[in-house]
């Protein structure tokens, strides 16, 4: 296995440390890519007979137009100074995160066939002290938000311009954590910070609104001083278009909430709770790599 502590060794042939992730434009070819890390997810949680493919499924449009069109990064450089920053605050959805960084460089496409095994930097909840490109350890629900409103103001006191995203679930958001990161970040007008929530409507036990019902989501982040937009969690093209205002509002942090779908681009597990965190058998595998071709 490739030494994971040399992430300068492991950009794609003809890389250079100077050199940023190329951004791709191309609606077509940005779908295709979601596709592929669709793909992924599917074969790397089948091999491993381990994970949490629903959850990972419903990002993979965000992923994409962050890693691929948005986000300002060198996988050949992971710790580049004024690289964008992403937390992936819902860490059980890593695989979708592996996959886009196995994509654009950070590290060999072979690692992803080594998901969850022992000894593998890959594990169930992203390492940030053995996978390149991973910038926080997440996997308690909660943290993340506050680990990314840290960033976000060491940028302004630092006086750099790099952008920091967060992902979020929508069942994180029940945690208080979350929402006394968010009040911090508003009181502190936090401009160059953007939450993304994965709005899948499901967490591990159910239905959301059967849980703790968090509606209406939008209006609390607007409480809390926050410009706040919907889209659909699936439109490349409205993700793009609301990165881009959350790009160019000033004065305040920006929450987009993506209304997703648990499972997307699998009929069998789409708004399935039962593939929250189980992994798909090999026929299945087969059955969803066949719809995803």
């Amino acid at each position: 296995m490739s030494n994971p502590q040399a992430p300068a060794q492991l950009a794609k042939a003809g890389a250079s440390a100077s050199l940023e992730a190329a951004h791709i434009s191309s609606l077509e070819e940005l779908e295709r890519i979601a596709k592929t890390l669709r793909r992924d997810i599917v074969t790397m949680i089948g091999r491993a007979a381990s994970g949490h493919p629903g959850g990972s499924l419903s990002t993979v449009e965000i992923l994409t137009s962050l890693f691929f069109n948005v986000m300002r990064h060198r996988p050949s450089e992971p710790k580049w100074p004024d690289r964008d920053r992403f937390i992936l605050s819902k860490g059980h959805g890593a695989p979708a995160l592996y996959s886009a960084l196995a994509e654009t460089g950070y590290f060999p496409m072979e690692w992803l066939s080594t998901l969850r095994r022992l000894g593998s930097p890959l594990q169930g909840h992203p390492d940030m002290n053995r996978v390149p490109g991973v910038e926080f350890s997440t996997g308690s629900l909660g943290q993340g938000l506050s680990v990314a409103t840290g960033m976000a103001l060491a940028a302004r006191m630092d006086k750099r311009d790099y952008r920091v995203y967060a992902l979020l679930s929508d069942g994180e958001c029940q945690e208080g954590q979350t929402w006394e990161a968010a009040m911090f970040a508003g009181h502190h007008e936090l401009d160059n910070l953007t939450v993304m929530v994965d709005a899948n409507g499901c967490q591990l036990d159910g239905f959301i609104c059967s849980i703790l019902d968090l509606d209406p989501l939008p209006a609390k982040w607007k409480a809390f001083g926050w410009h706040t937009l919907e889209v659909d969690g699936h439109s490349i093209s409205e993700l793009l278009a609301a990165l881009e205002e959350a790009r160019s509002t000033k004065g305040v942090p920006t929450a987009i909430i993506a209304h997703t779908i648990k499972g997307k681009g699998v009929s069998f597990m789409e708004n399935n709770n039962e593939f929250h965190g189980k992994a798909p058998s090999p026929e299945q595998v087969a059955r969803a790599l066949e719809e995803l071709a």
